[in-house]
């Protein structure tokens, strides 16, 4: 059996909500959040970043703003546990099967609670990473919770 690449894990997990949704796919990697919007033409807010935090042995993926920074206190909380650190890349691979950069909110090869900040919904469409450095995919805060079964977090608030 062979295991099918991470864009298209992206694309069978989008297909189940909306056959019109396709990932975009650059000739180059877009390597950070300002490279992203950039290419796209938008601000570095619109660019959701997917990112996953530890605490023990508990794993979360929080899903933000590209402006926002999500507070240690909203991970604790989200997560329990003792302090909360970011997951190393070694980890961020074998939870999620993406490399950092590439991380898609869904199709993760392990199931962790999703946590989507607020500050997504400022926009009709967002853009998530869909696997690869080289894609992004459109996408509304609706459809994200939706595709995620995520939990709608304010991730920035100190509380």
């Amino acid at each position: 059996m062979s295991i099918a690449s991470p864009l298209e894990r992206v694309r069978k997990h989008v297909q189940k909500f909306d056959t019109n949704m396709e990932p975009i796919i650059y000739e180059e990697a877009l390597k950070t959040s300002e490279e992203a919007a950039q290419a796209l033409g938008v601000e570095v807010a619109q660019i959701a970043k997917s990112i996953l935090f530890r605490s023990n042995d508990v794993y979360g993926l929080f899903v933000a703003a590209g402006d926002i920074r999500i507070h240690p206190k909203q991970v604790k909380k989200c997560l329990g546990g003792k302090k909360p650190k970011m997951a190393s890349p070694e980890e961020v691979l074998q939870v999620t099967g993406f490399q950092v950069g590439a991380v898609c909110p869904f199709a993760l090869l392990q199931e962790v609670p999703i946590f989507i900040d607020e500050s997504l919904q400022r926009f009709d469409i967002v853009y998530t990473a869909a696997g690869i450095p080289e894609s992004l995919l459109p996408v509304s805060y609706s459809k994200l919770l939706d595709m995620t079964r995520g939990e709608s977090i304010n991730a920035a608030a100190p509380e």
